[in-house]
């Protein structure tokens, strides 16, 4: 029987699981928009097509299984690239079907043209381009493999229009194969030797691939050998805060304490973590290529094993593979570092207990120990960039796997359009937005996404009318020179009624407990202005204060 390209495209995704995806409309991909019509697949229709792909990417990220994105050709790409960036560098399945120029146009530089293998090569894991619609199964089901192998990643395929019209015999999609890398016996073993001959080992989780169970058989794991585990930048939910053996979360502005322990460790254990940039605290916590500590690296993809550190012993192992195998392992009766552990999770601690007092008229310290008091434990945090994410990263306490996603790429806007893609998937939990006012305005037009669907998210946007993150570099830098971060913004809780939903302004810290009982109550989706002092840029220091350093 013969089908459309287009009907083939959904057959293909049907066939792989897919069960939602986002889209923002165009006409190069007509045909797959109509056969979406007569599928049961959920589709979620966005405002701008980088919005679109931030949220593929946050059910890649909360699922394991690629996110679905589809946009048209030219301008609608290019705005994707956003989303397609985060999920690069933050190793997120998600595959971004792209609708192509005609075949016939092509190399002519055709209406919004644009060859994309050549363009977004640095953004994905494989760029590929269907040109014929009965070998649409066969593309689609690599695209979902090549995205969720190894090191996972983006995909792209592009959709010439005309190649979705065609109608053509081709064989039935099948499920794709899932790739795994498991731990050999001998390297456990080695493993295990170096785990009881350590006097100061740490772990640190991070990366994706990890699911549960996982997260719960390494908290078993870490709780018999009573040993130290810090997280990785952003991927604070591998491990329960309150746990004892928690050391607290390895990124920017990372605890001193837990810094020089990391230092002085003589056994490093990166458990799926890259260790990139922002996590080792820009290549200081680690030496490269040839590290201090004793280092066991275990990562899913052997391309990236060695590539910056050399480890001591290598594994090519997915998290959930490894964590599996250490099931048997026997604790020692009494480990060395049992006291280390108890001490380093007593700074954690201390480090995320929020200040109570700051410049201004609201504190940011008391809203956190409210909202830590007030949510519940499954509750999803979403965030993009910028200092206001601070407080969410330092004194919130994560406690559950899938609670969190934010960009470890650092991308600004992030945060909206995931509050809305994770209230999509979980529509029973509740799921809170952090977001700066900078960062707000970057995809805020996703709020209307959130009236559109009836999800009601409730977006807390940290406005202290700058451009913060940029500010305190300057100050710091150019002290006294402000220049390009001065920013306008509107009334948010005007802007959140006029969408159709629930707006709120805090002025005061005892404004912000009601405010929310309110926005909560309202089920609607909700914004509430926070309006903080500009001078409270970090937790513990000014702008003024940053500046002073710089003069002196």
């Amino acid at each position: 029987m013969k089908k459309t390209g287009g009907e083939l495209i959904v057959e293909a995704l049907k066939a792989n699981g897919v069960k939602r995806l986002s889209c923002v409309p165009g006409e190069s991909f007509l045909a797959v928009l109509d056969a979406l019509r007569d599928s049961d697949i959920d589709v979620l229709v966005c405002r701008q097509e980088g919005g679109a792909a931030m949220m593929a990417d946050c059910w890649g990220r909360l699922t394991g299984e690629p996110g679905i994105c589809m946009v048209t050709r030219g301008p609608g790409a290019t705005n994707a690239s956003a989303g397609l960036h985060i999920a690069k560098q933050d190793s997120i399945p998600m595959i971004l079907f792209i609708g192509q120029v005609q075949r016939e146009a092509r190399e002519r530089e055709a209406f919004q043209e644009v060859e994309f293998r050549r363009a977004f090569t640095e953004f994905a894991k494989w760029v590929g381009e269907i040109d014929d619609a009965a070998r649409i199964p066969e593309f689609v089901t690599r695209a979902f493999a090549v995205a969720t192998s190894g090191r996972p990643g983006p995909v792209v395929l592009t959709l010439p229009e005309d190649m979705l019209r065609d109608e053509v015999e081709a064989p039935r999609a099948r499920h794709y194969a899932n790739v795994e890398a498991h731990p050999g016996r001998r390297q456990i073993d080695d493993f295990y030797l170096r785990l009881l001959k350590a006097e100061r080992p740490i772990v640190i989780l991070g990366g994706t691939r990890w699911d549960t169970d996982a997260v719960a058989d390494f908290q078993s794991f870490a709780e018999r050998f009573q040993l130290p585990v810090g997280c990785s930048f952003r991927r604070q939910m591998l491990f329960d805060h309150l746990h004892p053996c928690y050391a607290g979360d390895v990124g920017i502005g990372i605890n001193p304490v837990l810094a020089k322990e990391i230092k002085e460790s003589d056994l490093l254990i990166l458990l799926g973590s890259r260790m990139s940039e922002m996590p080792s605290s820009s290549y200081t916590l680690i030496d490269i290529p040839y590290p201090q500590q004793s280092l066991v690296h275990i990562y899913p993809d052997p391309s990236e094993l060695g590539r910056i550190y050399r480890p001591d012993l290598a594994i090519c192992a997915a998290p959930a593979d490894f964590v599996a195998a250490l099931a048997d392992l026997e604790a020692p009766a009494e480990p060395h570092w049992t006291e280390r552990t108890v001490r380093l999770h007593q700074a954690y601690l201390a480090w995320s207990t929020p200040p109570s007092t700051g410049p201004g008229a609201v504190h940011m310290g008391p809203i956190m120990g409210w909202l830590e008091a007030n949510t519940g434990q499954d509750a999803i945090f979403t965030n993009g960039a910028g200092n206001y994410a601070t407080w969410v990263h330092r004194f919130h306490r994560f406690r559950r796997f899938n609670t969190q996603a934010a960009p470890t790429s650092g991308s600004m806007g992030y945060g909206l359009p995931a509050a809305v893609a994770a209230k999509r998937l979980f529509p029973e939990r509740e799921v809170i937005c952090f977001a700066g006012d900078g960062c707000f305005l970057m995809h805020g037009q996703e709020f209307a996404t959130a009236i559109r669907y009836g999800l009601p998210i409730i977006a807390v946007v940290v406005n202290n009318g700058i451009y913060g993150t940029i500010r305190m570099h300057q100050e710091r830098e150019y002290p006294g020179r402000v220049s390009s971060t001065d920013l306008t913004n509107p009334d948010f809780a005007a802007l959140a009624r006029a969408y159709g939903g629930h707006g709120e302004t805090v002025e005061t810290t005892a404004d912000f407990a009601l405010a929310f009982e309110r926005a909560r109550a309202s089920g609607k989706p909700a914004i509430i202005e926070v309006k903080l002092d500009p001078e409270a840029i970090t937790p513990t220091r000014t702008l003024s204060e940053i500046a002073q350093t710089k003069s002196r």
